[in-house]
C-alpha cells in the first residue's frame, strides 16, 4: 500500500478487513447470502437463525457444516422438523444477498421487514457506573478493528460493567448475530447484562436484541426513530450516544439509574 501524509508517500504493509459471501442453507434450501467476516461462523449461524426466527429455540438447530468454496463459504444448517426453517421453500426465502450494512435485504413483504418482537417483561436495572466501566473497555477489546479500522463490534457486559463477550464483523448486524449465538452457547442470561454496540442503533438492531431477550442496549452512535418506537414497545432500555462521561436515554429511563 502507498501511504501519503502531508504530501509525502511511502510503501507500507497494511491490515485490511476480510469479508466474503456466507451462504446460509437450511435443510438443503438456500435462504440468504450474507457478506460477513469469515470467523466465529458457528456463533453467526446460531445467532442469525434465532434473530431471523428460523428456529424457535437453540435446540432446534441440530448441526452446522461449513464448506469453503471458490465463491465463499456455505453453512449447511440442519434444523429439527418443528423449526420454522424446516418449512422454507422458494416462495419464502430471501431474494437478495444480505449486504454488510443491511439487516433486512431481500425481505419479500412489508410484514417481513417490520417485525414486532414479544415484549420483555422482566428486565434488570443497571447503574451508570457499570455502563461507564463497560464503555471504557471497548477500544481495548476490539483487536480486529484496531488492526483494520473497518470493523463493528457487539459487546456483552455483566451488571457490574465487566465485558464478558465481544464479536467483531464488517457488518454491524452480523456482529450482533455472532454475539447472540456466542451468548446462547455460553449459557449467558440475556436479561442479566448490557449490550453495547459500536454503531448506530437502527430498527433491525433493536429487533434482534429484543428477539434474543436483551432488555438493555447502548450504542455509541444515534438511534433511528423507528428503533426508539420499537424499543419502547418491546420493553428495551435504549441508550444512544454512549460515550465516556455522557449518554442519552431514549426509552425506559428507569432501567439506568445514577451511581
Amino acid at each position: 500500500m502507498e501511504r501519503w501524509r502531508q504530501g509525502h508517500g511511502e510503501q507500507v504493509e497494511d491490515c485490511i478487513a476480510e469479508e466474503m459471501p456466507i451462504a446460509m442453507q437450511y435443510n438443503g434450501v438456500s435462504f440468504a447470502v450474507m457478506m460477513a467476516t469469515p470467523r466465529d461462523l458457528e456463533d453467526f449461524a446460531l445467532g442469525f437463525s434465532l434473530s431471523e426466527r428460523l428456529v424457535a429455540e437453540p435446540a432446534q438447530l441440530e448441526s452446522i457444516v461449513q464448506a469453503e468454496l471458490l465463491e465463499g463459504i456455505r453453512l449447511s444448517i440442519t434444523v429439527a422438523p418443528a423449526a420454522p426453517a424446516a418449512r422454507l421453500d422458494g416462495a419464502t426465502q430471501r431474494l437478495l444477498p444480505g449486504r454488510g450494512s443491511c439487516g433486512i435485504c431481500g425481505a419479500r413483504e412489508l410484514e417481513d421487514a417490520v417485525r414486532q418482537p414479544e415484549r420483555i417483561r422482566h428486565a434488570a436495572t443497571f447503574r451508570t457506573g457499570a455502563l461507564e466501566r463497560a464503555l471504557a473497555q471497548l477500544q481495548a477489546r476490539q483487536p480486529m478493528n484496531a488492526a483494520t479500522g473497518a470493523m463493528h463490534a457487539a459487546v456483552w457486559a455483566d451488571a457490574e460493567g465487566n465485558v464478558m463477550l465481544v464479536r467483531e464483523d464488517v457488518g454491524r448486524h452480523n456482529a450482533l448475530d455472532k454475539l447472540i449465538g456466542a451468548m446462547v452457547r455460553a449459557g449467558m442470561a440475556p436479561g442479566s447484562g448490557m449490550l453495547l454496540l459500536t454503531s448506530r442503533a437502527s430498527y433491525e438492531m433493536v429487533a434482534k436484541a429484543a428477539c434474543a431477550g436483551i432488555g438493555f442496549m447502548a450504542a455509541i452512535s444515534a438511534p433511528t426513530a423507528l428503533a426508539v418506537e420499537l424499543a419502547r414497545s418491546a420493553g428495551v432500555c435504549l441508550v444512544g450516544f454512549a460515550r465516556p462521561g455522557s449518554h442519552n436515554i431514549y426509552t425506559h429511563p428507569e432501567r439506568l439509574v445514577s451511581g
